[in-house]
């Protein structure tokens, strides 16, 4: 079954969504964050990001449409908010009117209303396309790595995914500075189910097929792992890499970006293994795990299970996320099971 119409919308819808964003994260305003009660930053680009992927697609498929996404009105709707939500809904009419191909303006309501159409609890049964409006927002509000990650699920599988990493330069970041000013920077990734992963500049100039690394030894090998501490374990990664012999420093970068990078082949491994009693999300996950297998990756739990994105909004999956290639992924599997069970002993 194809699903070019669909890639091609999520595309088009993630591609404007991160112009959107480029432009707030230039004129970042310390009264563009608010905070949410779990202390991530919500920024005005999170919200308009969600408003305006939630508009597009419903405009393309708007007798079957389902989203499950990050964001709700919530706090838009608050006293106090009515400064926030004018500038939200000026950014979503300002990036629908630059592309040219929309001849709409939206109230301040149609907005509202199209951040909480991103209220569906996906499941096993229809379609569901899933967002992470802002994935990073910390990396966002610091100057460095975030995306706006789109999937689409049909019958729970992730049939296609989308990751707009605007701040990831197009050549390899391994071993280079993440921030080289000389590197053209952004990035779009996107894999359909059976037909490989591409890359292209965010323009959409060129594209060409990307692959995940073939280092078969894996003190060849270098690694990616969240930036954030809380996100991951990094003395648990440290210890696993000192098993494999792994010699090159872990590349910490934030958001799904890693599983772009790593579909690429800029690095071998991404290892994400949070803090006990977090529970992944499936936005987190579903983009950035089609573009690694479509392009020649493994993603399973540390069990070895493919991620099960059929359950609702929640990955209930064994303790953490594996990515790495098919060569690898024993080696790593290993690695991974012998550092945990050393530091359960520990304990």
């Amino acid at each position: 079954m194809s699903y070019d119409k669909e890639l091609a919308a999520a595309k088009e819808a993630a591609s404007l969504a991160a112009r959107l964003c480029q432009k707030v994260q230039k004129s970042l305003l310390q009264s563009d964050v608010q905070s949410k009660n779990d202390r991530s930053p919500v920024t005005v680009a999170d919200y308009g990001s969600q408003a305006l992927v939630s508009f597009l697609l419903q405009k393309k498929f708007p007798t079957e449409f389902s989203l499950v996404a990050e964001e709700d009105s919530k706090d838009l709707r608050k006293d106090g908010a009515q400064e926030i939500v004018g500038r939200i809904t000026k950014l979503v009419n300002d990036s629908l009117t630059s592309d040219g191909s929309y001849d709409v303006t939206l109230s301040t309501e149609d907005v509202l209303k199209a951040i909480d159409s991103g209220k569906s609890e996906g499941g096993y049964q229809g379609r569901h396309w899933v967002l992470d409006p802002i994935d990073g927002t910390k990396g966002f509000l610091r100057g460095g790595q975030y995306a706006i990650a789109l999937a689409l699920l049909d019958e729970g599988k992730v049939v296609l995914g989308v990751l707009a990493c605007p701040n990831l330069p197009l050549a390899s970041i391994c071993g280079a500075d993440q921030h080289s000013p000389n590197d053209e920077v952004g990035c779009l990734f996107f894999a359909e189910v059976g037909g490989g992963t591409y890359m292209q500049p965010l323009d959409g100039s060129s594209t060409m097929k990307v692959q995940v690394s073939a280092v078969e030894n894996p003190e060849e090998a270098s690694f990616f792992e969240s930036y954030e501490a809380a996100h991951s374990m990094h003395d648990l990664s440290n210890l696993i890499a000192q098993k494999l012999g792994v010699k090159a420093p872990p590349v910490r970068i934030d958001s799904q970006v890693k599983y772009g990078a790593l579909s690429r082949g800029d690095g071998a491994i991404y290892l994400r293994l949070p803090k006990k009693g977090y529970r992944e999300k499936i936005w987190d996950h579903a983009a950035g795990s089609i573009v690694v297998t479509e392009a020649g990756g493994l993603v399973t739990d540390v069990a070895g299970n493919p991620l099960d994105f059929s359950r609702g909004k929640y990955l209930d999956l064994d303790t953490g996320i594996i990515a790495t290639n098919h060569k690898l992924m024993p080696l790593v599997f290993k690695a991974v099971r012998e550092s945990l069970e050393e530091k359960a002993s520990s304990l």
